[in-house]
């Protein structure tokens, strides 16, 4: 399993999904490999739809169909509501059906 975590230096929340990406690694059994995107452009072609970002096999984790790209933080929907970055059973859960 591939795992990407894209992010932005502009947004603090790809900090908490690392920290939970870390947690599951060791769980698991995978390796993240980091990408800061910097430029809009950079977005686009990713698709990089806020940071953070999860690929799995260069598919988002979390795809949602609304289509925007950019350097923007991204939100999560959790059971506590919006959220910077899905709680650790929803990543479990998620990269358990990858």
């Amino acid at each position: 399993m591939d795992v990407q975590l894209l992010y932005f230096d502009g947004c603090p929340n790809w900090r908490i999904m690392d920290e939970r990406l870390r947690a599951l690694a060791e769980e698991i059994g995978f390796t993240i490999a980091y990408r800061a995107v910097e430029t809009l452009e950079e977005a686009q072609k990713l698709g990089f739809r806020g940071s953070p970002t999860v690929l799995v096999d260069r598919r988002d984790l979390f795809p949602g169909d609304d289509g925007r790209v950019g350097l923007a933080c991204r939100m999560y929907q959790t059971p506590e509501g919006l959220a910077g970055s899905p709680v650790l059973d929803e990543l479990r859960a998620a990269l358990s059906r990858r």
